[in-house]
């Protein structure tokens, strides 16, 4: 029995390190992403562009009042500050045309999809850096960002993207 207990932790160190192996790539684009705060858009999984802080504030900067739900808790109004996603892709040249859906992947590796018709709504969808006025704040400093999509028509704030550093028009 100690023999298969042993032989079991051993095949999951292995596993553990291999995939350590493979990230450490990805971990230097996620810090990258988070101390530069840029979000790279993407069509089909290529690279088309990158949008950084400075060209999100070159554009429309709005401020938006959305439901913040967290968990067991009651649902809070704050005001976000931001731009509206489909003017970041219009500003990178990213075609939406022939597109259904949006995948935002966050620097911890959570992902959310939308679909294209939300992002085109009107006062819906957004890629905020404020909360309240204030920086949202990396993952590391205890924030919600530098960078966020937020759907200020979802009440319950569920298919919002913390840190999201990625966004894939598929």
């Amino acid at each position: 029995m100690k023999k298969i207990v042993m032989a079991v932790v051993v095949i999951l160190v292995l596993v553990v390190g291999v995939t350590a192996y493979l990230n450490r790539g990805d971990l230097a684009a996620k810090q990258e992403s988070q101390q530069d705060a840029f979000i790279i858009i993407k069509s089909g999984g290529s690279e088309v562009a990158r949008v950084d802080m400075g060209q999100l504030k070159d554009l429309n900067q709005v401020d938006v009042e959305a439901n913040l739900k967290r968990s067991g808790k009651d649902p809070e109004k704050h005001q976000y500050t931001g731009v509206l996603l489909k003017e970041v892709l219009e500003a990178a040249g990213a075609d939406t045309a022939g597109k259904d859906t949006v995948i935002m992947t966050a620097v911890d590796g959570y992902t959310s999809a939308i679909s294209m018709d939300e992002v085109l709504e009107d006062d819906n969808v957004y890629v905020v850096y404020k909360i309240d006025g204030q920086p949202l704040g990396t993952k590391e400093a205890g924030g919600s960002g530098p960078l966020q999509v937020i759907l200020a028509k979802d009440p319950f704030s569920q298919r919002w993207c913390k840190f999201v550093m990625e966004i894939d028009l598929q």
